[in-house]
Formats: C-alpha cells, sequence, structure tokens
C-alpha cells in the first residue's frame, strides 16, 4: 500500500494491475451467464452450455479464462467434470453486483 498526498491508502501498481484484470473476467456477458448458470451449484459444461445457449466448446473456452482468474473450480466425477464458482467470495461478488443494478 501506498499513502498518497491526501493521506489515502492505495495498493500497489502490481495489485491494482491484477484488480483490474480481475474486473475485466467480469466483465464480459458471455462470462457473466456462465457464472450466474453456476451461483446456486456446480454443473458439467454440458448443462452450463444448454444454460446459456452456446456450444460446449465455446463454454469450454470461457471455463478455461474463469479458472486462470481463480474464479471457478473443477471437480472430477467418474467422467464428468463439474465446475463451480471457486469459493464464497465469487458467489458474493456476483450477489452484491445483482443487488447493486436492481436498485
Amino acid at each position: 500500500m501506498t499513502e498518497n498526498k491526501k493521506g489515502c491508502m492505495l495498493p500497489e501498481e502490481g495489485e491494482l494491475s491484477d484488480l483490474a484484470e480481475l474486473f475485466k473476467v467480469f466483465g464480459d456477458t458471455t462470462r457473466l451467464k456462465i457464472l450466474l448458470s453456476m451461483y446456486d451449484g456446480g454443473k458439467p459444461v454440458n448443462e452450463i452450455a444448454e444454460d446459456v445457449g452456446m456450444s460446449t466448446s465455446a463454454v469450454s473456452h470461457q471455463l478455461k479464462i474463469l479458472r486462470t482468474a481463480k474464479l471457478v473450480s473443477a471437480q472430477r466425477d467418474g467422467r464428468q467434470i463439474f465446475y463451480s464458482l471457486a469459493d464464497d467470495h465469487v458467489h458474493t461478488i456476483i450477489g452484491v453486483g445483482r443487488d447493486h443494478v436492481e436498485e
């Protein structure tokens, strides 16, 4: 953290850059649809694709981006992989964002 001239504590440039990248990932409506599809629990890619009206390969591509951003986790159950929101933080960010726009 760095203090500016008015005494406000701001994160270092690296942290600001990481935060901006995180919000860029959230800033895509396709990825938001995918995240909202998993809001109430994990699903395999074919169910997510059906929910959002996309091909499984297109959803898989977006899931890779979401996993890289640590917003989605994957767990294998037999032959299927179930994708879910990575943690409560992601759930909270989406919920608070929805509350904000609905005001």
